[in-house]
Protein backbone atom coordinates (compact mmCIF):
# COMPACT_ATOMS: atom_id res chain seq x y z
CA UNK A 1 0.00 0.00 0.00
CA UNK A 2 1.72 3.28 -1.10
CA UNK A 3 0.86 6.78 1.13
CA UNK A 4 -0.86 9.14 -1.45
CA UNK A 5 -2.13 12.58 -0.84
CA UNK A 6 -5.59 13.30 -0.84
CA UNK A 7 -7.42 16.01 1.18
CA UNK A 8 -9.17 15.23 3.78
CA UNK A 9 -12.70 16.26 4.94
CA UNK A 10 -13.11 18.21 8.86
CA UNK A 11 -14.52 15.68 10.03
CA UNK A 12 -13.43 12.19 8.21
CA UNK A 13 -11.93 9.65 10.30
CA UNK A 14 -8.32 9.51 9.57
CA UNK A 15 -6.56 5.88 9.47
CA UNK A 16 -3.82 5.51 11.56
CA UNK A 17 -0.06 6.47 10.10
CA UNK A 18 -1.98 9.39 8.71
CA UNK A 19 -0.49 12.78 8.80
CA UNK A 20 -3.66 13.65 11.13
CA UNK A 21 -3.48 10.80 13.30
CA UNK A 22 -1.42 10.63 16.52
CA UNK A 23 0.62 7.73 15.69
CA UNK A 24 4.08 7.72 14.28
CA UNK A 25 4.86 8.96 10.98
CA UNK A 26 6.77 6.53 10.60
CA UNK A 27 6.75 4.80 7.33
CA UNK A 28 5.09 7.15 5.75
CA UNK A 29 6.50 9.29 3.02
CA UNK A 30 5.95 13.11 3.67
CA UNK A 31 6.76 13.98 -0.34
CA UNK A 32 5.91 11.99 -3.11
CA UNK A 33 8.68 9.66 -4.70
CA UNK A 34 10.60 10.68 -8.15
CA UNK A 35 9.19 7.26 -9.52
CA UNK A 36 6.30 7.37 -8.44
CA UNK A 37 3.91 6.43 -10.69
CA UNK A 38 0.84 8.66 -8.89
CA UNK A 39 2.76 12.03 -10.12
CA UNK A 40 0.38 13.11 -12.75
CA UNK A 41 -2.44 13.50 -9.97
CA UNK A 42 0.02 16.48 -8.13
CA UNK A 43 -0.65 19.08 -10.95
CA UNK A 44 -4.41 19.06 -9.92
CA UNK A 45 -3.98 20.35 -6.32
CA UNK A 46 -3.73 23.90 -5.03
CA UNK A 47 -1.52 25.77 -3.57
CA UNK A 48 -2.86 27.14 0.04
CA UNK A 49 -4.94 24.17 0.57
CA UNK A 50 -4.44 22.09 3.95
CA UNK A 51 -3.90 18.78 2.76
CA UNK A 52 -3.13 15.51 4.73
CA UNK A 53 -1.41 12.35 4.08
CA UNK A 54 -3.75 9.39 3.70
CA UNK A 55 -3.25 5.91 3.51
CA UNK A 56 -5.20 5.09 0.46
CA UNK A 57 -5.63 1.62 -1.58
CA UNK A 58 -4.08 0.28 -4.61
CA UNK A 59 -3.71 2.63 -7.65
CA UNK A 60 -7.09 2.46 -9.38
CA UNK A 61 -9.35 1.49 -6.47
CA UNK A 62 -11.82 4.01 -4.80
CA UNK A 63 -12.98 4.33 -1.30
CA UNK A 64 -16.14 6.24 -0.37
CA UNK A 65 -13.74 8.12 1.44
CA UNK A 66 -11.54 9.29 -1.64
CA UNK A 67 -14.49 9.93 -3.69
CA UNK A 68 -15.92 12.10 -0.89
CA UNK A 69 -12.44 14.11 -0.54
CA UNK A 70 -11.97 14.37 -4.21
CA UNK A 71 -15.84 15.71 -4.61
CA UNK A 72 -15.16 18.28 -2.03
CA UNK A 73 -11.82 19.71 -3.56
CA UNK A 74 -13.36 19.73 -6.45
CA UNK A 75 -15.82 22.59 -4.81
CA UNK A 76 -12.90 24.36 -2.96
CA UNK A 77 -11.08 24.48 -6.80
CA UNK A 78 -13.73 26.28 -8.27
CA UNK A 79 -13.99 28.54 -5.92
CA UNK A 80 -10.57 29.08 -5.50
CA UNK A 81 -10.29 30.26 -8.97
CA UNK A 82 -13.55 32.53 -9.23
CA UNK A 83 -11.34 35.14 -7.14
CA UNK A 84 -7.61 35.09 -6.67
CA UNK A 85 -7.52 37.61 -4.02
CA UNK A 86 -9.52 35.98 -1.54
CA UNK A 87 -8.19 34.16 1.41
CA UNK A 88 -7.76 30.21 -0.13
CA UNK A 89 -10.11 27.99 1.83
CA UNK A 90 -9.21 24.79 3.13
CA UNK A 91 -11.30 21.31 2.12
CA UNK A 92 -14.83 20.82 4.13
CA UNK A 93 -15.35 24.48 5.13
CA UNK A 94 -12.70 24.97 6.89
CA UNK A 95 -9.93 28.20 7.45
CA UNK A 96 -6.53 27.07 5.87
CA UNK A 97 -3.81 27.82 8.46
CA UNK A 98 -1.42 26.21 6.15
CA UNK A 99 1.29 28.50 4.08
CA UNK A 100 2.25 28.10 0.73
CA UNK A 101 5.74 26.97 1.87
CA UNK A 102 3.75 24.09 3.64
CA UNK A 103 1.72 23.08 1.18
CA UNK A 104 4.15 23.51 -1.49
CA UNK A 105 6.36 20.78 1.05
CA UNK A 106 3.61 17.85 0.53
CA UNK A 107 4.51 18.52 -3.52
CA UNK A 108 7.75 18.48 -3.59
CA UNK A 109 10.30 19.41 -1.00
CA UNK A 110 12.63 22.63 -0.46
CA UNK A 111 15.64 20.47 -1.34
CA UNK A 112 14.13 19.46 -5.07
CA UNK A 113 12.81 23.16 -5.62
CA UNK A 114 16.40 24.37 -5.24
CA UNK A 115 17.38 21.41 -7.64
CA UNK A 116 15.13 23.18 -10.25
CA UNK A 117 15.81 26.63 -9.71
CA UNK A 118 19.83 26.38 -10.12
CA UNK A 119 19.24 24.53 -13.54
CA UNK A 120 17.26 26.86 -14.68
CA UNK A 121 19.76 29.44 -13.28
CA UNK A 122 22.80 27.73 -14.99
CA UNK A 123 20.75 26.44 -18.52
CA UNK A 124 18.61 28.89 -19.42
CA UNK A 125 19.06 32.36 -17.41
CA UNK A 126 22.85 32.25 -18.48
CA UNK A 127 22.45 31.07 -21.78
CA UNK A 128 20.17 34.21 -22.51
CA UNK A 129 22.68 36.26 -20.79
CA UNK A 130 25.09 34.99 -23.53
CA UNK A 131 22.51 36.32 -26.01
CA UNK A 132 22.30 39.38 -24.56
CA UNK A 133 26.23 39.76 -24.47
CA UNK A 134 26.12 38.90 -28.24
CA UNK A 135 23.15 41.65 -28.97
CA UNK A 136 24.71 44.26 -26.71
CA UNK A 137 28.34 43.40 -27.92
CA UNK A 138 26.98 44.00 -31.66
CA UNK A 139 24.98 47.10 -30.90
CA UNK A 140 27.82 48.75 -28.39
CA UNK A 141 31.03 48.49 -30.52
CA UNK A 142 30.94 50.73 -32.93
CA UNK A 143 32.64 53.28 -30.30
CA UNK A 144 35.71 51.03 -30.57
CA UNK A 145 34.99 50.67 -34.28
CA UNK A 146 34.77 54.31 -34.87
CA UNK A 147 38.31 54.48 -32.66
CA UNK A 148 39.96 51.82 -34.72
CA UNK A 149 39.21 54.20 -38.16
CA UNK A 150 36.00 53.33 -39.32
CA UNK A 151 35.47 57.47 -39.56
CA UNK A 152 38.91 58.04 -41.07
CA UNK A 153 38.17 55.03 -43.76
CA UNK A 154 34.81 55.61 -44.48
CA UNK A 155 35.08 59.26 -44.95
CA UNK A 156 32.25 59.94 -41.70
CA UNK A 157 32.16 63.70 -40.37
CA UNK A 158 30.60 63.85 -36.81
CA UNK A 159 27.12 64.45 -38.04
CA UNK A 160 27.47 61.10 -39.87
CA UNK A 161 28.68 58.73 -36.94
CA UNK A 162 26.01 60.43 -34.86
CA UNK A 163 23.81 59.23 -37.55
CA UNK A 164 24.63 56.04 -37.79
CA UNK A 165 23.67 56.06 -34.03
CA UNK A 166 20.14 57.35 -34.23
CA UNK A 167 19.14 54.85 -37.29
CA UNK A 168 19.77 52.20 -35.06
CA UNK A 169 17.63 53.55 -31.79
CA UNK A 170 14.72 54.74 -34.29
CA UNK A 171 13.82 51.46 -35.89
CA UNK A 172 14.88 49.80 -32.47
CA UNK A 173 11.57 52.34 -30.97
CA UNK A 174 8.89 51.44 -33.53
CA UNK A 175 9.91 47.79 -33.42
CA UNK A 176 9.57 47.42 -29.51
CA UNK A 177 5.63 46.11 -29.55
CA UNK A 178 7.13 42.64 -30.85
CA UNK A 179 7.69 42.24 -27.15
CA UNK A 180 4.37 40.84 -27.47
CA UNK A 181 5.43 38.29 -29.77
CA UNK A 182 6.64 36.22 -26.83
CA UNK A 183 2.85 35.36 -26.56
CA UNK A 184 2.12 34.73 -29.95
CA UNK A 185 4.57 32.88 -31.41
CA UNK A 186 7.34 29.82 -29.75
CA UNK A 187 9.93 31.59 -28.26
CA UNK A 188 12.63 28.58 -29.15
CA UNK A 189 11.71 29.77 -33.02
CA UNK A 190 10.93 33.28 -32.13
CA UNK A 191 14.21 34.14 -29.97
CA UNK A 192 16.72 32.32 -32.62
CA UNK A 193 15.28 33.79 -35.76
CA UNK A 194 16.09 37.42 -33.71
CA UNK A 195 19.55 36.04 -32.75
CA UNK A 196 20.48 34.87 -35.98
CA UNK A 197 19.26 37.87 -37.87
CA UNK A 198 21.15 40.80 -35.99
CA UNK A 199 24.70 38.25 -35.77
CA UNK A 200 24.13 38.14 -39.92
CA UNK A 201 23.22 42.03 -40.08
CA UNK A 202 26.17 43.32 -37.21
CA UNK A 203 28.62 40.69 -39.65
CA UNK A 204 27.77 42.59 -42.42
CA UNK A 205 29.28 45.91 -41.50
CA UNK A 206 32.35 44.65 -42.16
CA UNK A 207 31.82 44.74 -45.81
CA UNK A 208 31.05 48.23 -45.66
CA UNK A 209 32.09 50.83 -48.22
CA UNK A 210 29.93 53.74 -47.32
CA UNK A 211 28.32 56.04 -44.96
CA UNK A 212 24.70 54.63 -46.65
CA UNK A 213 25.51 51.08 -46.67
CA UNK A 214 25.98 51.56 -43.15
CA UNK A 215 23.41 53.40 -42.44
CA UNK A 216 21.06 50.94 -43.56
CA UNK A 217 23.36 48.18 -41.71
CA UNK A 218 22.27 50.27 -38.52
CA UNK A 219 18.83 50.33 -39.28
CA UNK A 220 18.09 47.05 -39.81
CA UNK A 221 19.90 45.72 -37.07
CA UNK A 222 17.79 47.88 -34.45
CA UNK A 223 14.87 45.54 -35.59
CA UNK A 224 16.85 42.53 -34.83
CA UNK A 225 17.51 43.66 -31.63
CA UNK A 226 14.26 44.81 -30.74
CA UNK A 227 12.87 41.87 -30.90
CA UNK A 228 14.71 40.29 -28.06
CA UNK A 229 14.05 42.80 -25.25
CA UNK A 230 10.97 40.90 -24.04
CA UNK A 231 13.72 38.43 -22.59
CA UNK A 232 12.93 39.60 -18.77
CA UNK A 233 9.31 39.31 -19.39
CA UNK A 234 10.00 35.03 -21.17
CA UNK A 235 11.77 34.62 -17.85
CA UNK A 236 8.87 35.67 -15.44
CA UNK A 237 7.31 32.80 -16.72
CA UNK A 238 9.64 30.67 -14.62
CA UNK A 239 10.60 32.42 -11.59
CA UNK A 240 8.59 34.17 -9.09
CA UNK A 241 8.23 37.64 -8.48
CA UNK A 242 10.72 37.93 -5.70
CA UNK A 243 12.92 35.49 -7.32
CA UNK A 244 12.90 37.50 -10.69
CA UNK A 245 15.34 40.53 -9.88
CA UNK A 246 18.60 38.81 -9.38
CA UNK A 247 18.00 36.51 -12.42
CA UNK A 248 16.93 39.76 -14.82
CA UNK A 249 20.66 41.12 -12.84
CA UNK A 250 22.05 37.90 -14.56
CA UNK A 251 20.63 38.92 -17.69
CA UNK A 252 21.71 42.69 -18.19
CA UNK A 253 24.93 42.46 -16.60
CA UNK A 254 25.87 40.58 -19.80
CA UNK A 255 25.51 44.54 -21.04
CA UNK A 256 28.63 46.27 -18.99
CA UNK A 257 30.55 42.39 -19.10
CA UNK A 258 29.76 42.62 -23.37
CA UNK A 259 31.38 46.30 -22.96
CA UNK A 260 34.48 44.92 -21.24
CA UNK A 261 34.81 41.67 -23.42
CA UNK A 262 34.78 44.18 -26.34
CA UNK A 263 37.41 47.19 -25.63
CA UNK A 264 39.21 44.18 -24.26
CA UNK A 265 38.99 42.39 -27.81
CA UNK A 266 39.37 45.97 -29.73
CA UNK A 267 42.50 46.54 -27.67
CA UNK A 268 44.21 42.78 -29.22
CA UNK A 269 42.72 43.75 -32.40
CA UNK A 270 44.05 47.05 -32.55
CA UNK A 271 47.12 45.53 -31.36
CA UNK A 272 47.44 43.02 -33.56
CA UNK A 273 44.80 43.24 -36.64
CA UNK A 274 47.00 45.15 -38.85
CA UNK A 275 49.06 42.29 -39.36
CA UNK A 276 46.24 39.99 -40.95
CA UNK A 277 45.97 43.26 -44.20
CA UNK A 278 42.39 43.96 -43.05
CA UNK A 279 41.50 47.30 -41.43
CA UNK A 280 40.86 46.68 -37.83
CA UNK A 281 37.67 48.24 -37.46
CA UNK A 282 36.14 45.68 -40.44
CA UNK A 283 38.05 42.68 -38.53
CA UNK A 284 36.37 43.75 -34.91
CA UNK A 285 32.85 43.98 -36.55
CA UNK A 286 33.16 40.60 -37.92
CA UNK A 287 35.06 38.33 -35.17
CA UNK A 288 32.22 40.23 -33.11
CA UNK A 289 29.18 39.68 -35.00
CA UNK A 290 29.29 36.33 -36.88
CA UNK A 291 29.56 34.12 -33.53
CA UNK A 292 25.92 35.01 -32.78
CA UNK A 293 25.07 33.46 -36.27
CA UNK A 294 26.43 29.53 -34.22
CA UNK A 295 25.11 30.02 -31.40
CA UNK A 296 20.98 31.11 -32.75
CA UNK A 297 21.06 27.48 -34.29
CA UNK A 298 22.12 25.82 -30.63
CA UNK A 299 19.29 28.45 -29.57
CA UNK A 300 16.53 26.80 -31.20
CA UNK A 301 16.88 23.30 -29.36
CA UNK A 302 17.90 24.75 -26.10
CA UNK A 303 15.73 27.26 -25.52
CA UNK A 304 11.98 25.98 -23.60
CA UNK A 305 8.54 27.30 -24.82
CA UNK A 306 7.71 26.97 -21.01
CA UNK A 307 8.91 24.50 -17.84
CA UNK A 308 6.95 21.60 -18.96
CA UNK A 309 9.06 21.89 -22.43
CA UNK A 310 12.93 22.12 -21.25
CA UNK A 311 14.86 19.11 -22.22
CA UNK A 312 17.20 19.91 -19.76
CA UNK A 313 14.90 18.98 -17.01
CA UNK A 314 13.72 15.47 -16.66
CA UNK A 315 10.03 14.35 -16.34
CA UNK A 316 9.73 15.03 -12.04
CA UNK A 317 12.03 18.35 -12.29
CA UNK A 318 9.64 19.57 -15.04
CA UNK A 319 6.72 18.60 -12.93
CA UNK A 320 8.20 21.21 -10.33
CA UNK A 321 9.04 23.75 -12.44
CA UNK A 322 5.54 24.04 -13.37
CA UNK A 323 4.08 23.61 -9.94
CA UNK A 324 6.16 25.92 -8.52
CA UNK A 325 4.91 28.96 -10.63
CA UNK A 326 1.28 27.64 -10.59
CA UNK A 327 0.06 30.67 -7.99
CA UNK A 328 1.45 33.03 -10.56
CA UNK A 329 -0.29 31.25 -13.37
CA UNK A 330 -3.24 31.16 -11.55
CA UNK A 331 -3.12 34.82 -10.73
CA UNK A 332 -2.42 35.57 -14.38
CA UNK A 333 -5.42 33.68 -15.98
CA UNK A 334 -7.84 34.98 -12.81
CA UNK A 335 -7.03 38.16 -14.10
CA UNK A 336 -7.63 37.40 -17.61
CA UNK A 337 -10.60 35.94 -17.00
CA UNK A 338 -10.07 33.07 -18.15
CA UNK A 339 -10.44 29.41 -16.95
CA UNK A 340 -8.24 28.18 -14.35
CA UNK A 341 -7.42 25.27 -16.46
CA UNK A 342 -5.86 26.92 -19.11
CA UNK A 343 -2.98 27.91 -16.03
CA UNK A 344 -1.70 24.05 -17.48
CA UNK A 345 -1.76 25.30 -21.31
CA UNK A 346 1.93 26.88 -22.61
CA UNK A 347 1.95 30.35 -22.66
CA UNK A 348 2.07 31.05 -26.11
CA UNK A 349 -0.83 29.21 -27.20
CA UNK A 350 -3.81 30.74 -24.06
CA UNK A 351 -6.09 33.07 -25.98
CA UNK A 352 -4.62 36.67 -26.08
CA UNK A 353 -6.35 39.31 -23.96
CA UNK A 354 -6.78 42.60 -25.95
CA UNK A 355 -8.50 44.41 -22.89
CA UNK A 356 -5.92 43.55 -20.71
CA UNK A 357 -3.05 45.58 -23.17
CA UNK A 358 -5.65 48.52 -22.93
CA UNK A 359 -5.73 48.34 -19.47
CA UNK A 360 -1.84 48.37 -19.06
CA UNK A 361 -1.62 51.51 -21.64
CA UNK A 362 -4.18 53.04 -19.05
CA UNK A 363 -1.95 52.65 -15.94
CA UNK A 364 -0.54 55.27 -15.07
CA UNK A 365 2.55 53.42 -13.58
CA UNK A 366 3.48 51.77 -16.95
CA UNK A 367 4.68 55.80 -17.77
CA UNK A 368 6.56 56.74 -14.80
CA UNK A 369 8.79 53.44 -15.52
CA UNK A 370 9.08 54.32 -18.75
CA UNK A 371 9.97 57.91 -17.56
CA UNK A 372 13.01 56.54 -15.79
CA UNK A 373 14.33 53.82 -18.36
CA UNK A 374 13.99 57.21 -20.35
CA UNK A 375 16.76 58.91 -18.38
CA UNK A 376 18.80 55.60 -17.63
CA UNK A 377 19.08 55.55 -21.68
CA UNK A 378 20.23 58.67 -21.79
CA UNK A 379 23.24 57.68 -20.15
CA UNK A 380 23.38 53.51 -20.93
CA UNK A 381 23.45 54.48 -24.60
CA UNK A 382 25.79 57.17 -24.65
CA UNK A 383 28.72 55.90 -21.96
CA UNK A 384 29.42 52.23 -23.35
CA UNK A 385 29.77 54.26 -27.24
CA UNK A 386 31.77 57.13 -26.26
CA UNK A 387 33.80 55.81 -23.14
CA UNK A 388 36.92 54.86 -25.45
CA UNK A 389 36.54 58.15 -26.84
CA UNK A 390 36.14 60.11 -23.57
CA UNK A 391 39.14 58.41 -22.28
CA UNK A 392 41.27 59.22 -25.69
CA UNK A 393 40.28 62.99 -24.76
CA UNK A 394 42.41 62.16 -21.26
CA UNK A 395 45.54 62.44 -22.91
CA UNK A 396 46.24 58.48 -23.65
CA UNK A 397 47.02 56.67 -26.91
CA UNK A 398 43.95 54.76 -28.65
CA UNK A 399 45.84 51.42 -27.81
CA UNK A 400 45.25 52.24 -24.02
CA UNK A 401 42.28 54.02 -24.36
CA UNK A 402 40.57 50.76 -25.53
CA UNK A 403 42.14 48.66 -22.62
CA UNK A 404 41.31 51.57 -19.83
CA UNK A 405 37.52 51.06 -21.04
CA UNK A 406 37.31 48.18 -19.63
CA UNK A 407 37.67 48.30 -15.63
CA UNK A 408 34.39 50.65 -15.19
CA UNK A 409 32.19 48.46 -17.19
CA UNK A 410 33.90 45.01 -15.03
CA UNK A 411 33.25 47.04 -11.64
CA UNK A 412 29.56 47.51 -13.05
CA UNK A 413 29.14 43.87 -13.94
CA UNK A 414 30.01 43.13 -10.49
CA UNK A 415 27.72 45.82 -8.64
CA UNK A 416 24.59 44.67 -11.07
CA UNK A 417 24.88 41.57 -9.77
CA UNK A 418 25.08 42.81 -6.05
CA UNK A 419 21.81 45.30 -6.66
CA UNK A 420 19.53 42.47 -8.12
CA UNK A 421 20.56 39.95 -5.54
CA UNK A 422 20.04 42.55 -2.53
CA UNK A 423 16.85 43.75 -4.19
CA UNK A 424 15.36 40.19 -4.13
CA UNK A 425 16.27 39.94 -0.63
CA UNK A 426 14.77 42.88 1.03
CA UNK A 427 11.63 42.81 -1.40
CA UNK A 428 12.33 46.42 -2.33
CA UNK A 429 12.77 48.31 -6.03
CA UNK A 430 12.44 51.72 -5.09
CA UNK A 431 15.54 51.51 -2.31
CA UNK A 432 18.41 49.90 -4.48
CA UNK A 433 16.81 52.52 -7.72
CA UNK A 434 17.36 55.50 -5.52
CA UNK A 435 20.74 54.38 -4.42
CA UNK A 436 22.07 54.11 -8.09
CA UNK A 437 20.45 57.25 -9.43
CA UNK A 438 22.26 58.94 -6.86
CA UNK A 439 25.59 57.01 -7.29
CA UNK A 440 25.68 57.79 -10.72
CA UNK A 441 24.33 61.43 -10.46
CA UNK A 442 27.51 61.80 -8.13
CA UNK A 443 29.65 60.47 -10.59
CA UNK A 444 28.64 62.73 -13.49
CA UNK A 445 28.14 65.47 -11.03
CA UNK A 446 33.15 64.95 -10.20
CA UNK A 447 32.81 64.36 -13.87
CA UNK A 448 31.08 67.96 -14.97
CA UNK A 449 32.47 69.72 -12.39
CA UNK A 450 35.99 68.29 -13.11
CA UNK A 451 35.74 69.18 -16.76
CA UNK A 452 34.87 72.58 -15.84
CA UNK A 453 37.80 72.70 -13.56
CA UNK A 454 40.19 71.07 -16.32
CA UNK A 455 41.26 68.78 -14.37
CA UNK A 456 43.48 65.85 -14.39
CA UNK A 457 42.96 62.91 -15.62
CA UNK A 458 43.10 60.44 -12.84
CA UNK A 459 39.76 62.27 -10.82
CA UNK A 460 38.11 62.40 -14.46
CA UNK A 461 38.52 58.58 -15.08
CA UNK A 462 38.10 57.58 -11.65
CA UNK A 463 34.60 59.12 -11.62
CA UNK A 464 33.53 56.93 -14.76
CA UNK A 465 33.42 53.91 -11.99
CA UNK A 466 30.29 55.09 -9.86
CA UNK A 467 28.47 56.42 -13.26
CA UNK A 468 28.03 52.89 -15.32
CA UNK A 469 27.97 50.52 -12.11
CA UNK A 470 24.67 53.78 -11.16
CA UNK A 471 23.40 53.30 -14.51
CA UNK A 472 23.63 49.59 -15.07
CA UNK A 473 21.89 48.55 -11.88
CA UNK A 474 19.05 51.32 -12.17
CA UNK A 475 18.16 49.35 -15.75
CA UNK A 476 18.31 46.17 -14.32
CA UNK A 477 16.16 47.33 -11.27
CA UNK A 478 13.22 49.57 -13.75
CA UNK A 479 12.66 46.58 -15.91
CA UNK A 480 12.27 44.17 -13.12
CA UNK A 481 9.65 46.99 -11.60
CA UNK A 482 8.01 46.94 -14.87
CA UNK A 483 6.96 43.59 -14.60
CA UNK A 484 6.71 42.78 -10.82
CA UNK A 485 3.77 45.17 -10.65
CA UNK A 486 1.47 43.33 -13.61
CA UNK A 487 -0.61 40.32 -12.93
CA UNK A 488 -1.30 38.90 -16.82
CA UNK A 489 1.01 38.06 -19.13
CA UNK A 490 -0.55 40.49 -21.41
CA UNK A 491 0.18 43.14 -18.80
CA UNK A 492 3.93 42.54 -18.66
CA UNK A 493 4.31 42.28 -22.21
CA UNK A 494 2.55 45.43 -23.02
CA UNK A 495 4.49 47.09 -19.96
CA UNK A 496 7.78 45.96 -21.07
CA UNK A 497 6.65 47.67 -24.41
CA UNK A 498 5.94 50.66 -23.01
CA UNK A 499 9.20 51.13 -20.94
CA UNK A 500 11.29 50.44 -24.08
CA UNK A 501 9.00 52.49 -27.05
CA UNK A 502 9.39 55.51 -24.46
CA UNK A 503 12.38 54.54 -23.13
CA UNK A 504 14.55 53.92 -25.29
CA UNK A 505 13.60 57.22 -27.25
CA UNK A 506 16.85 58.26 -23.93
CA UNK A 507 19.42 56.78 -26.74
CA UNK A 508 17.92 59.58 -29.31
CA UNK A 509 19.53 62.25 -26.67
CA UNK A 510 22.42 60.76 -25.38
CA UNK A 511 24.05 59.20 -29.14
CA UNK A 512 24.40 63.34 -29.30
CA UNK A 513 25.80 64.04 -26.11
CA UNK A 514 29.50 63.84 -26.82
CA UNK A 515 30.62 65.56 -30.38
CA UNK A 516 34.37 65.99 -31.33
CA UNK A 517 33.48 69.73 -30.92
CA UNK A 518 33.15 69.11 -26.79
CA UNK A 519 36.71 67.14 -26.37
CA UNK A 520 38.28 66.38 -24.12
CA UNK A 521 36.19 66.98 -21.12
CA UNK A 522 32.84 66.87 -22.98
CA UNK A 523 31.29 68.96 -20.06
CA UNK A 524 27.43 69.58 -21.83
CA UNK A 525 27.10 65.72 -22.14
CA UNK A 526 28.07 65.00 -18.50
CA UNK A 527 25.93 67.34 -17.33
CA UNK A 528 22.88 66.37 -19.17
CA UNK A 529 23.53 63.00 -17.98
CA UNK A 530 23.90 64.37 -14.65
CA UNK A 531 19.88 65.85 -14.68
CA UNK A 532 18.93 62.47 -16.44
CA UNK A 533 20.37 60.11 -13.18
CA UNK A 534 18.71 63.37 -11.17
CA UNK A 535 15.02 63.00 -12.28
CA UNK A 536 15.52 59.00 -12.27
CA UNK A 537 15.36 59.26 -8.72
CA UNK A 538 12.65 61.88 -8.71
CA UNK A 539 10.24 59.31 -10.70
CA UNK A 540 11.71 56.27 -8.33
CA UNK A 541 9.98 58.25 -5.22
CA UNK A 542 7.00 59.10 -6.73
CA UNK A 543 6.24 55.43 -7.82
CA UNK A 544 7.47 54.33 -4.68
CA UNK A 545 4.34 56.56 -3.08
CA UNK A 546 1.71 55.18 -5.97
CA UNK A 547 2.41 51.80 -4.99
CA UNK A 548 2.25 51.70 -1.28
CA UNK A 549 -0.80 53.69 -1.77
CA UNK A 550 -2.43 50.88 -3.74
CA UNK A 551 -1.45 48.32 -1.13
CA UNK A 552 -2.81 50.09 1.42
CA UNK A 553 -6.44 50.37 -0.40
CA UNK A 554 -5.98 46.46 -0.95
CA UNK A 555 -5.64 46.14 2.46
CA UNK A 556 -3.57 42.82 2.70
CA UNK A 557 -0.57 41.51 1.06
CA UNK A 558 1.19 38.86 -1.07
CA UNK A 559 1.86 36.42 1.91
CA UNK A 560 -1.95 36.61 3.17
CA UNK A 561 -2.99 35.26 -1.03
CA UNK A 562 -3.54 38.65 -2.64
CA UNK A 563 -1.81 40.67 -4.97
CA UNK A 564 0.62 43.27 -3.55
CA UNK A 565 3.13 45.45 -5.14
CA UNK A 566 6.58 45.32 -4.74
CA UNK A 567 7.46 48.91 -3.83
Amino acid sequence: MSAKYEPVSEGEERPPGSAGSNDSFSGTHLTPESDSDDDDELEHLEAGEGYELKSLPKYGEKSRETQKGASAGAEDDDEDDSDYDEADTALGGRKSTRRDSVASFELYTPDEERKVRRKLDTRLVLFVAVLYLFSFLDRSNIGNAKVAGLTEDLHLSNDQFEWLLTAFYITYILFEWMTLCFKVFPPHIYISVCVCAWGVLASLQSLATSWAYMLVLRAFLGIGEAAFVGIPFYLSWFYRREELALRVGLFIAAAPLATTFASSLAWAIVRFGDKTGIASWRLLFLLEGFPACLVAVWAWFWIPDSPSTARWLNAREKKIATLRMRKENIAATSKSGTPSASAQVPRHKRKFQWHLVLSTLRDPKSYLTAGMFFCCNVAFSSMPVFLPTIVNGMGFSKLASQGLAAPPFLFAFVSVLLTAFISDRIRSRSGPMLFHSLLALTGYLVATIAGILHAGPTIRYLATFPICAGFFSAVTIVITWTINNQVSDEGKGTGMAVLNVFGQMGPLVGTRLYPESDAPFFVKGMGVCAGAMGVVGLLAWALRVVLSRGNKRRGRGWEKGGFMYIT
